[in-house]
């Protein structure tokens, strides 16, 4: 007879996670490395009992807003390269329902979490419950199925044996590199504190292979052939490198090779920002370097990226006469997007396939156009200096400055956080990555109070690293809670909290389109009703500090740099605070570099929107369609 043991349903779950382990390249991790939770009558007897009975076996966290623990998750799972990631629990109703952002964050950025909201009674003994949500066309929905758009898989559990094939589901998908995401088994209270006889073979460790598929022989002879019959090549680096850990492959092939290699948000870093092929950013906040040669490129060769609208500034980028698209990604979905040629494959296998193959018949871009995009990110740099110098440091710095000062501290060990807001723009454009995974952008879902969570979740996975936290005004407002959640485990990240009174980047984006900056300052009202007063006088250094955090402020250049220094020696979480003063055409970051598409009002009778429209035709008219 098959051994059993009688658990509850809770139990089980927290007992089968912690035998659950990803394997690639011969080094295993643990699958689930920690619960987050914060617990309420829909999972405190429940999933809060087993985490006290197995705590030996499944460390927990405390946080503060459900959202914010599953940002930490997904920092914790970006960290760890995608082969561990953490657990959130929460109890029914708003709870549950405030995961929905987080959830829709991992799912976008293709990084596992696995979320185990609370659900109201599967027997329902009183209907309805509190928090229950009343649907009077369907009796089996809750609140919980708000998750189901965002999750890549979902799954009620409503009898206990339902938990064995969902739970083996749901490893399956968190561990499937194409597919993973968000993963949610919503767990109705009564069932989680429901016992079962369960077979000992659920609990039986597993260990789940990453897999590294290779390229596709017919495939890879046509991207070799694509690749030998370019003149101007140009490599699109997305943050599959960094998932598949290409780095070191993908600079052997532009080191054979020659071909420049540009890289989107989430690939920044794939190269150091030193490598000889290295051209920065592309697309809308990219550098001139590589947005320049992504309009004259004959042949783009994108890996692990899926063409966002940043990537390719609304389709008005990669407009050479005759342009092709060569498509490496673990993807089917992806490898095909621009009418490409496919070629599915891990980023890691299909590099070091592609540099082999090239290597047999020696083949290396033009000299021409090694010296073409040498001398023209030589041009760049300067221009990066420019925006960094402060030639006056007991001055208020402008934002460009405060990254200068950080980037005159830094070296391969600091690990810089940011999601939202104008700084994106100015760290895709100027940030000097030296390390593979220093730099740690949120832009698939630009979600701002990801920093701060996510920052705690890198330090969990590099303990010994310096984790720093850009945060604007607007970010910060936003969800500052985990401060506490940091100050509570002694975790040590470091908060750059950067003061411009209102939401900067959306206010620059308005005034562009006609929309005149319209409620986006951090301002008293004024006579005429508007939001154009005198600056509030919110002092957030000081909520930092109530919320238990060190605050270091910093007026001036000098101070900042004197803050940084000791911020980055602390071993407490820490917090510089900086007001910036609005960008100069000298100490400004250079402006976008290319388009992004975002609508202006086809009629209206200010004049601000009607030679806004008037600018937009003219950019619409160059967006060039790639089936």
């Amino acid at each position: 007879m098959t051994s059993t043991t009688r658990l509850t349903v809770a139990q089980a779950l927290v007992r089968f996670l912690a035998a659950q382990y990803t394997e690639r390249d011969g080094i295993r991790h643990r699958l689930i490395g920690a619960t987050w939770g914060i617990f309420g009558h829909g999972n405190v007897a429940g999933i809060g009992q087993a985490l006290v009975e197995y705590a030996d076996d499944m460390p927990y966290h405390q946080g503060r807003n459900e959202q914010a623990m599953v940002h930490a998750a997904v920092g914790y799972a970006r960290q760890s390269n995608r082969l561990s990631t953490h657990a959130v629990t929460t109890s029914i109703g708003p709870g549950a329902t405030n995961l929905v952002t987080g959830a829709a964050l991992a799912t976008i950025n293709h990084l596992p979490v696995l979320l185990l909201p609370g659900d109201t009674f599967a027997s329902r003994p009183a209907d309805p419950v509190l928090q229950q949500l009343e649907v009077p066309y369907a009796g089996d929905v809750s609140v919980n199925d708000c998750l189901r758009p965002v999750s890549r898989y979902f799954d009620r559990i409503t009898r206990p044996e339902a938990l064995i094939p969902a739970a083996l589901q749901a490893m399956r998908v968190l561990t499937d590199p194409v597919e993973t995401g968000a993963v949610t088994l919503a767990l109705p209270q009564d069932v989680q504190a429901e016992a079962y006889d369960w077979p000992e073979g659920f609990f039986a460790e597993r260990t789940w292979t990453v897999r590294r598929p290779g390229a596709d022989p017919t495939e890879l002879a046509e991207a070799v052939r694509a690749i030998r019959a370019a003149r101007r090549p140009l490599l699109v680096a997305g943050g599959g490198v960094h998932h598949s850990r290409a780095e070191e492959a993908l600079a052997e092939f532009a080191e054979a090779t020659r071909i420049p290699v540009a890289s989107t948000q989430a690939g920044k870093g794939s190269l150091r920002w030193d490598h000889p092929q290295d051209v920065g950013g592309v697309g809308h906040t990219g550098t001139a370097t590589a947005d320049e040669l992504a309009r004259t490129a004959d042949l783009v060769i994108g890996v692990g990226t899926r063409y966002t609208d940043f990537t390719t500034a609304s389709h008005t980028l990669f407009t050479g006469d005759g342009v092709r698209f060569l498509n490496l990604n673990i993807a089917p979905f992806d490898g095909h997007k621009l009418s490409g040629l496919p070629l599915i494959a891990d980023a890691r296998s299909g590099l070091q396939e592609l540099t082999e193959a090239l290597l047999m018949h020696d083949h290396r871009v033009p000299a021409a156009y090694v010296s073409e995009y040498t001398e023209d990110k030589e041009r760049w740099e300067y221009r990066v200096d420019a925006a960094f110098e402060a030639e006056d440091p007991d001055i208020r710095p402008t934002q460009p400055q405060v990254l200068g000062a950080l980037d005159e501290l830094v070296d391969e060990s600091d690990i810089v956080l940011n999601a939202a807001g104008s700084l994106p723009g100015d760290l895709h454009k100027l940030w000097r990555t030296r390390s593979r995974d220093q730099y740690h952008l949120e832009y698939g879902y630009s979600c701002m109070g990801y920093e701060i969570p996510a920052a705690i979740g890198v330090r969990l996975a590099a303990p010994d690293r310096p984790v720093w936290a850009l945060v604007g005004d607007g970010t910060y407002l936003m969800m500052p809670t985990e401060i506490v959640t940091a100050v509570q485990e002694g975790i040590a990240i470091k908060v750059l909290l950067i003061q411009n009174h209102g939401y900067a980047s959306i206010g620059g984006l308005s005034e562009s389109v006609g929309g005149e900056r319209f409620g986006t300052a951090y301002r008293y009202r004024s006579e005429d009703g508007r939001y154009t007063g005198a600056p509030l006088p919110v002092d957030l250094a000081a909520n930092a500090a109530s919320l238990g955090m060190r605050v270091l402020r910093a007026k001036t250049v000098r101070d900042l740099r004197a803050a940084l220094a000791e911020a980055r020696a602390a071993d407490t979480p820490t917090c510089v605070y900086v007001e910036t003063k609005t960008a100069d055409t000298v100490s400004g970051a250079p402006p976008a570099q290319a388009w992004w598409d975002v609508p202006v009002a086809e009629t209206a009778t200010r004049s601000s929107a009607v030679k806004a429209r008037e600018l937009y035709e003219r950019h619409v008219s160059t967006r060039r369609r790639h089936l």
